[in-house]
């Protein structure tokens, strides 16, 4: 509230990091064991492209991985001011936290400048995911053999795997966490070729030490044509987690509010009426 950002979490430090290895490293394994020879019609082909292909696996790993960061929000019913009990328990520490809810209306289409992608989380079990990659790692291979591709340009075919296999790693989830009806927003620093969000990189000194994190301003990005959007139009509702709602925690709220310069959102404060009473 006070700075009007939101802070990205390197994906390194995600509690979902083992879905993240998971994807990347069962993509890569289904690769090596498809019909690359078959798909490319030579050896010699075969050799170039998956030379290329961990090219990238390892361009990855060395210098990309550590500034990738993710936001993580929650689909939510606009008419719903209590939230859900699993979520307060699990990320509003045990309903003591509060929710910010956004509205989408400030969403527009995809932007190539853009270094950011927004995505649905796709929530199967660990062999429906593996199934996921081995058919579209088959798609790919049909692609690649019924295409005439100049031996020069077979780097292109492998870049467009690995990188569909690292998008879905990253927004792919054990089938368990459906109810959090989650999406993601990620940064990728290799589409970020001008370094327009670089000079946000940070950094905040937590329980598990210091940790990386890309803190975002709230507002139109350098690029947007049109800004014509603020913090104030986007966010929608305050939600004051269940231990947290008595009529002096509220006020605390508005207190606060008024000290950041943001007294305008006081209005859009709630207390969620769920009874949790913290063990």
């Amino acid at each position: 509230m006070k700075e009007g950002e939101v802070w990205f979490s390197n994906q390194l430090y995600m509690n979902d990091l083992e879905e993240v290895r998971f994807g990347v490293q069962q993509g890569a394994r289904l690769f090596e064991t498809s019909d690359i020879d078959a798909a490319c019609q030579s050896p010699e082909r075969a050799r170039v492209i998956r030379h290329a292909f961990y090219h990238y696996y390892s361009q990855f790993d060395s210098e990309h991985a550590f500034d990738t960061y993710v936001f993580c929000l929650s689909e939510h019913d606009p008419a719903n001011v209590d939230g859900l009990l699993s979520m307060w328990r699990a990320y509003g520490a045990s309903g003591n936290g509060a929710a910010l809810v956004f509205n989408t209306r400030f969403i527009t289409e995809a932007n190539p400048q853009s270094p950011l992608a927004i995505a649905r989380v796709h929530y199967a079990s660990a062999d429906d995911r593996i199934r996921w990659l081995g058919d579209k790692i088959k798609l790919w291979c049909e692609i690649v053999r019924s295409s005439a591709i100049p031996d020069d340009k077979l780097y292109i075919p492998a870049y467009q795997l690995f990188n569909a296999i690292k998008f879905y790693a990253l927004v792919s989830k054990h089938h368990g966490f459906r109810e959090e009806r989650e999406w993601r927003l990620i940064y990728f620093p290799e589409r970020d070729t001008v370094g327009a969000l670089k000079s946000r990189f940070g950094h905040v000194v937590g329980p598990r030490g210091v940790e990386p994190k890309l803190k975002l301003k709230i507002g139109p990005l350098p690029w947007a044509a049109e800004p014509t959007w603020s913090f104030g139009d986007i966010l929608e509702t305050i939600i004051l987690g269940p231990t947290v709602s008595s009529p002096l925690a509220r006020s605390s709220i508005n207190r606060m509010l008024e000290t950041v310069g943001r007294r305008d959102f006081q209005s859009k404060v709630f207390s969620s009426s769920i009874p949790l009473r913290p063990i």
